[in-house]
This record gives structure tokens, C-alpha cells and sequence, in this order.
């Protein structure tokens, strides 16, 4: 299964062979892991890498419900998921973003960030709508008070676990850094909202607050996918702004629904909880550092990305205020100079000319 074309061929196990293969070797490895399924002696195996582990079967009164929680294992499965995502990664690169960037026509440094909305755009889409459909079906939306009721929440429904287990697509984006040869320049800003990502999805999934990381998770996606679908809309047509003054509003108020909700949640929620107690067999972390190490956490993150917003804003209108002031003064200094045309003709090599062209005749005055 080839997804990219080959122009031209490398040897093996040199650096232009793994990035221009990395996706076929990944699906080999993926192969190999299924085929595994097939045999008994490996099937167990095999399994620990494709279903999450660590499963508990409860009764209910709607019957036996399988619930999961974390343990070591969830790396393997993880590592699975990792390569799943670097083929998808290729197949909407090669079958939906590349054919648009040929009819675009877009520069080197355009294309590159064209790229990255575009891919950003299709994980933030279907993640977002998972999670609102998870937030739906839990009863999330409609009780705001099961986000930190029976805390701790160590065990989950498979759609949850399943969920949380999509970090491996920010764990993809760091060898997806070589495989697509980002720039230097590039590379510590991607490196740090990946960072982001990886350290708060990690923290809530750990510390067993995986439903109010679920709603934070689903604002910020949600933001996110807006930005991330103004600039794909502006790389198209340039004169079109109104999306990004739309993400703006948007950007500020997941901001203030997110430090209100963490506030809500830990730092009044879970305070008034009887169990605050340490105990890492429950999975019980609801003590008074730790809430304090969350909301730190959290808060810090929320006011560095409003102070980065903010000082963007202002810039770009200092400099919007300075090329109109510019403008102004070139308009200033190249008035047009009126053409002064006789009321008769006009002048032709000095001499003055009839608007028929003819040369004009004195009339002769009669002597009296």
C-alpha cells in the first residue's frame, strides 16, 4: 500500500527512505500486530496492543456494564495507536491536502502552515464532536454536579477510556515533526502546545479528573478547530477576515467558561467533598496541594495563552495604524497637477490649435 508517489528512489535505511516510507512501514508493523489476532499463542499479545486493558464487570440495573481503568499497559496500547494515527496522518495528506495545495498554488512557508490547519482541522473536528457526543450520552450537560459528585471517578465507560487514549495523536505529532521536515523556526512552537496537550490530558487522565478534563477538552478543541478553519478559509481567499474576528470572540470566552468551570469544579466542588484523604490504591487525590497544584496548573496556562492573545492583538493594530498613516502620507504627496487647456484649442509644438485641428485665423479689423 504505497501513499505517496515516487518520483525517485533512495537506499535503504537512509534518512530520505524512512521519511518518504514512514507510512508504509508503520502499516507493515500494524499488519504484523493483526495478524497476530490469528494465532493462539499470540493472540493474547496481539491483544494488548488493539483493546484497552484493565477492564471491571459491575452490575447495574441496566444489566452488567464493563468499566476500565489506567494501568502500565495503556503504553502499549498507546503505541498502537500511534501508528494508526501516522497512517491516517498520510492517507489526508496525500488524498485531500495535497490535491488542494495544487490548485492553490501556495508558497513554501503558506503550504507548510496550510498543512498543519488542515491536518489540525480534521482531528479537532472529530474530536470535538466524540466528546460532545460523550458529554451527551453520560448525562455531562445536563447534571453539572456528577463533574466532581463521587469523586474519584477511577473507573470509566469504554467510550471515555477509548477517548483518553487519543493522546497518542499528540504523542504522533513529535516524530511527525522529521517525517515532514518542519523548519527549525518551526519546531519550538509546535514542541509547545504539543507539551500543552500531552501535560494536561496526562494530568486528567492520572489523577482520575477525566470528566471535567472531558468539558475542558471539548471547549478547547472546539476554539481551536475555529482557528485552525479561519486560516485554512483565509489561505484561500485573503480579502476574507470575518472568521478570524469570529474565533476571537470565541477564544476569549472559552478562556472565561474554562478558569469559571475549574473553579467551579476543584476549587469549590471538590473542597467541600468528605474524602480528602490521599489513598493512590483508590485512585483518591482530592487533598488541598494537589487542587492547588491543578488549578496553578490550569489558571497559568489559561492567563499565558490571554496575555499571548491580547499582545498579538495589540501588535497587529499598531501596525495595521502605521501602514494607514503611511498610506496617508503617499496620498498626500502624489496630487494629481490639473492640465490647463485653452478655451479655444490647445497647444501643439507651440503653436495653438483649433479643436478641428486647423491653426486659428486673427480676424482683420476694418479701418474706420
Amino acid at each position: 500500500m504505497a501513499f505517496r508517489r515516487r518520483s525517485k528512489s533512495y537506499p535503504f535505511f537512509s534518512q530520505e527512505f524512512l521519511i518518504q516510507n514512514h507510512a508504509d512501514i508503520v502499516f507493515s508493523l500494524v499488519i504484523f500486530v493483526l495478524i497476530g489476532l490469528m494465532f493462539e499463542a499470540t493472540a493474547k499479545t496481539a491483544i494488548l496492543f488493539i483493546q484497552p486493558q484493565y477492564n471491571v464487570s459491575t452490575l447495574t440495573p441496566d444489566g452488567e456494564v464493563s468499566l476500565y481503568h489506567y494501568g502500565w499497559k495503556d503504553c502499549a496500547t498507546v503505541l498502537f495507536y500511534l501508528f494508526i494515527t501516522i497512517i491516517l496522518h498520510a492517507v489526508v495528506q496525500e488524498y485531500i491536502l495535497d490535491k488542494i495545495n495544487r490548485r492553490l498554488h501556495l508558497s513554501k512557508s503558506k503550504n507548510t502552515k496550510f498543512n498543519e490547519s488542515g491536518q489540525l482541522c480534521v482531528f479537532y473536528l472529530v474530536s470535538s464532536l466524540w466528546s460532545f457526543y460523550i458529554l451527551a450520552t453520560e448525562g455531562y450537560i445536563l447534571h453539572p454536579s456528577s463533574l466532581w459528585e463521587n469523586y474519584p471517578h477511577s473507573h470509566l465507560r469504554f467510550q471515555v477510556k477509548f477517548f483518553y487514549l487519543t493522546l497518542a495523536y499528540w504523542f504522533h505529532a513529535l516524530p511527525e515533526l522529521y517525517f515532514q521536515k518542519v523548519r527549525k523556526e518551526e519546531i519550538p512552537r509546535q514542541l509547545q502546545y504539543i507539551s500543552l496537550y500531552l501535560s494536561h490530558i496526562l494530568a486528567a487522565y492520572l489523577l482520575n479528573l477525566t470528566r471535567v478534563g472531558l468539558v475542558l477538552l471539548f471547549l478547547q478543541y472546539l476554539s481551536e478547530m475555529g482557528f485552525h478553519l479561519s486560516r485554512l478559509i483565509y489561505f484561500i481567499d485573503e480579502t476574507h477576515h470575518k472568521m478570524f474576528e469570529l474565533w476571537s470572540v470565541g477564544f476569549v470566552l472559552t478562556r472565561m467558561v474554562t478558569l469559571t468551570l475549574m473553579f467551579l469544579a476543584v476549587g469549590f466542588g471538590l473542597a467541600r467533598s468528605e474524602n480528602q484523604t490521599l489513598d493512590w490504591e483508590a485512585g483518591n487525590f482530592n487533598t488541598l496541594s494537589v487542587r492547588l497544584l491543578v488549578l496553578f496548573l490550569v489558571c497559568s496556562t489559561q492567563s499565558w495563552l490571554l496575555w499571548k492573545f491580547f499582545r498579538f492583538q495589540l501588535r497587529r493594530t499598531r501596525e495595521y495604524r502605521l501602514e494607514q498613516a503611511r498610506k496617508r502620507a503617499a496620498a498626500k504627496q502624489q496630487i494629481p497637477r490639473a492640465l490647463k487647456r485653452d478655451s479655444v484649442g490647445h497647444h501643439e509644438n507651440g503653436v495653438l490649435k483649433a479643436e478641428n485641428g486647423t491653426s486659428p485665423r486673427l480676424k482683420k479689423l476694418k479701418a474706420p
